[in-house]
């Protein structure tokens, strides 16, 4: 799901374990079909794709066996560590290596990609047996976990670590796993970008234009293979990168959509499942992915919107933006209606205004330096806004590579309406009662109405396989809004009667694990560690809001904090 191990930082938290069975919010009804969209030639099509699925599900068996039985090094199989190549920017604590897969599983022996992989073995400190390999996805899609391995030097993970070697990798298409592009990054590196709050007619006619282009851009650039990038293929990519590491089982943790990736994989080889933490979960029916699931999303976003200016209200000593969210909303709008006629610091409109915001609906480590922000500029101080909302140059190419990425799995994986009518209709609806991000999400996804691939994929049924998968934990917090918390229920019903369901009461930053709540972060250790569950479903008290700080104070951190940037996004 678009856009970030949590961002970690140790938090105390007061702790409470109670039983905990919430009633889901009402959901999105299905789209009704298009003329020309899913519906049209359903059987036909779907017996064809089940019988390329099957060629290539065979075909990563048959890799992943030769994977195993390769000759390798530094105790994997499969794979050669040695030390990464500085474009990856890892310490030399950290080990780098290359697996080759096949762009199709159907061809085995076809046209080979190369995946990186990173890798920090087990310390064996304080005398640890050595478990295997703990693998990590961070989501996205589009994501990459590179910079997993470091969370080893962080204090709450000094016992993971030294029982498992950490594991991250880059999925084909992100950073240099055979990347893909839809446009120049040069297109967006720059800003202002004017978006207005209500998109009229024109502005509408604009976005499905854009969303053509991008379609077109995507499958001029990555030719014939741009159907390979889906999750059936991280899937593979995934059963493979096991079996080169040496492992009969898969450890994993996924976050976001790496989670609907551990999903996947535990359905299609549940005999291949160890362990499996599954952080902020992607609801998996079928029926959802992934429009109505992209659809779920606009009123997560409204109500962390509304914590968010909740928050800045009870500190309204602090920031002057309002005693009450309607008049925090009010402070925003006049900020953006500001930065539409003049945009701050020459390069922040309503566009980069709208999604810096989002990143507070995200996290809420990020609520005290963007109230600050708004209310410096209301104070006549453009500048921590312009800093912290302009678009940066030096990434512009690896956003691209990310929003290409996540394009292309999305479009591939499932059918999406076709007709712009139908997208019209559900967000036009859905608008009225989550303005925050409902167009904003659409226009993001829209390609995905004109894609360019003549067949999508079925969407896997998670659960459906006759065999059990082994014990799971998932993890969610039941305000997050890029994952909206009844997919963690339909996640832990469709992994069966071995799945526990560990909940952040009261919270919503996405990315529950890994340093933000004690008690979260407790369970996922004892599980790793022993295989032992704490129970069917569980709660935890929410990790303390954050405190507020002044521009003049801003820079100051809590003790012990780790830089975000060490660690890879939860996305």
């Amino acid at each position: 799901m678009q856009t970030p191990l949590a961002r970690c930082g140790v938090a105390a938290a007061v702790l409470t374990l109670t039983l905990c069975i919430p009633s889901p919010p009402a959901r999105a009804a299905a789209p009704r079909p298009d003329a020309n969209g899913p519906a049209a030639g359903g059987a036909a099509r779907s017996a064809g794709s089940a019988a390329r699925a099957a060629a290539a599900d065979a075909g990563a068996e048959l890799v992943a066996r030769r994977a195993a039985e390769a000759p390798g090094a530094s105790g994997s199989f499969g794979l050669r560590f040695r030390r990464c190549a500085s474009v990856e920017e890892l310490p030399s604590t950290v080990q780098c290596a290359s697996l080759r897969v096949p762009l199709d599983y159907a061809r085995p022996d076809g046209k080979q990609i190369s995946l990186t992989v990173s890798r920090v073995a087990a310390t064996g400190r304080g005398g640890a047996a050595r478990q295997g390999a703990l693998v990590y996805n961070p989501g996205g899609p589009g994501a990459s976990g590179m910079f997993f391995p470091l969370v080893g030097d962080l204090p709450e993970w000094e016992r993971i670590g030294a029982a498992y070697d950490l594991v991250g990798y880059a999925p084909r298409g992100v950073g240099r796993s055979a990347p893909l592009s839809c446009e120049d990054p040069a297109v967006r590196a720059k800003g202002p970008t004017q978006v207005p709050a209500e998109p009229s007619a024109a502005y509408k006619q604009q976005r499905i234009a854009a969303a053509r282009a991008y379609a077109r851009g995507c499958a001029q650039r990555a030719g014939a293979a741009l159907p390979y990038y889906s999750t059936r293929d991280n899937v593979r990519d995934l059963h493979v990168l096991r079996a080169a590491l040496g492992e009969e089982k898969l450890t994993f943790m996924g976050a976001s959509y790496g989670t609907y990736l551990g999903a996947v994989y535990a359905t299609l080889h549940p005999g291949h499942v160890r362990r499996m933490v599954l952080d902020s979960a992607v609801d998996p029916d079928p029926r959802r992915i992934w429009y109505l699931d992209n659809l779920d999303q606009a009123p997560g976003f409204e109500r962390r919107w509304y914590d968010f200016r909740a928050w800045a209200a009870r500190h309204h000593a602090t920031y002057r933006l309002g005693a009450t969210p309607a008049a925090v909303q009010a402070s925003y709008e006049r900020v953006r209606d500001a930065v539409a006629r003049t945009p701050a610091g020459g390069t922040v409109g309503t566009g980069e205004l709208q999604a810096a915001f989002l990143q507070a609906a995200y996290y809420d480590d990020v609520w005290a330096e963007r109230a600050a922000a708004l209310s410096a500029f209301l104070a006549g101080d453009p500048g921590p806004l312009a800093e912290q909302a302009r678009p940066d140059p030096e990434s512009a190419a690896a956003r691209e590579n990310a929003r290409a990425v996540y394009t292309a799995v999305l479009c591939n994986d499932a059918a999406w309406p076709a007709q712009w009518e139908t997208w019209d209709r559900d967000n036009t609806e859905l608008a009225r009662r989550a303005p925050f991000e409902t167009w904003a999400n659409a226009f993001l996804n829209l390609p995905c109405a004109y894609w360019p691939v003549g067949e999508r994929q079925q969407p896997v049924a998670v659960g459906a396989q006759p065999e059990v998968i082994p014990r799971t934990l998932v993890v969610a917090a039941e305000r997050d809004g890029a994952t909206p918390y009844p997919g963690a229920l339909e996640l832990q019903r469709r992994l069966g009667s071995g799945a526990a369901l560990v909940t952040e009461e009261g919270a919503g930053t996405h990315g529950v694990v890994g340093g933000r709540n004690d008690c979260v972060d407790r369970h996922v250790e004892r599980y790793l560690l022993t295989g032992d569950t704490p129970g069917w479903r569980v709660t935890c008290a929410p990790h303390p809001e954050p405190a507020p700080v002044s521009l003049d104070d801003r820079a100051a951190r809590t003790p012990g904090k780790v830089p975000r940037a060490l660690l890879p996004p939860v996305v």
